[in-house]
């Protein structure tokens, strides 16, 4: 079979499956994003979570606790499967300079070429051990701030990431006039959001500072079995 016609195979198997998600939606804060990546041919998702703040123990509070209670923050996940490498690159690219740092490409043995997309500014703290509180709820107070001051930088990135991707994605389509019309004419395309050229410019200067300690990005090439 044609590669891009069994791309075109997988993508629609993949965008009519059932939200599986406790949810049942794509997160608010990420939902423009998925859009204006499944209106474009060489791309569609497969999994997204926006972020979110969570007590790990299946407790009612953490007072109540009778385990190893642990609050943890979890950055934008999102992963893309892509036509071809060269489409994966250029998202990977995106992403990197967009701040989440920790992205990397996959590719199966049957073509299949995945971008997990995620950042390294987690946070996972324990806070109680065999239902023994560890730390006190000053402690538990500041955590929380930091963990809401992530959570917001994680909004950023987003916000960045789509105001980026858009820019890099126009100036491919320019490049590739064919597509330009296919995608003028894809009714799942959304284009709410106003882009702001000056923010895309400024991408990789902004998170120089911000990213500093982060790890050197880089990608990660995965081959999976034969049967992936």
């Amino acid at each position: 079979m044609d590669r891009n016609a069994e791309f075109k195979r997988w993508k629609a198997q993949g965008l009519s499956k059932a939200d599986l998600s406790r949810k049942g939606s794509v997160d608010e804060d990420v939902v423009e994003l998925v859009q204006l990546l499944n209106g474009r041919e060489q791309y569609f998702t497969t999994s997204s979570c926006a972020g979110r703040i969570i007590l790990l123990d299946g407790i009612v509070a953490l007072k109540k606790a009778n385990g190893d209670a642990i609050l943890k923050f979890e950055p934008l996940i999102l992963h893309v499967q892509c036509r071809q490498l060269q489409d994966a690159q250029i998202l990977h690219s995106v992403a990197i300079d967009s701040g989440f740092r920790n992205s990397g490409i996959t590719v199966g043995k049957r073509g299949k070429t995945m971008l997990a997309i995620r950042s390294t500014h987690g946070l996972e703290v324990p806070l109680s051990h065999k239902g023994k509180l560890m730390v006190t709820e000053e402690y538990i107070d500041f955590l929380l701030k930091v963990a809401n001051q992530k959570m917001e930088e994680n909004k950023k990135r987003i916000e960045r990431f789509y105001n980026c991707l858009q820019h890099a994605l126009e100036k491919e389509t320019n490049s590739h006039p064919k597509e330009k019309i296919k995608d003028k004419n894809n009714s799942s395309y959304s284009h709410k959001k106003k882009r702001n050229p000056e923010a895309c410019g400024k991408c990789i200067e902004e998170n120089d500072k911000e990213l500093e300690n982060d790890d050197d990005p880089g990608i990660s090439v995965t081959i999976f079995p034969e049967d992936y």
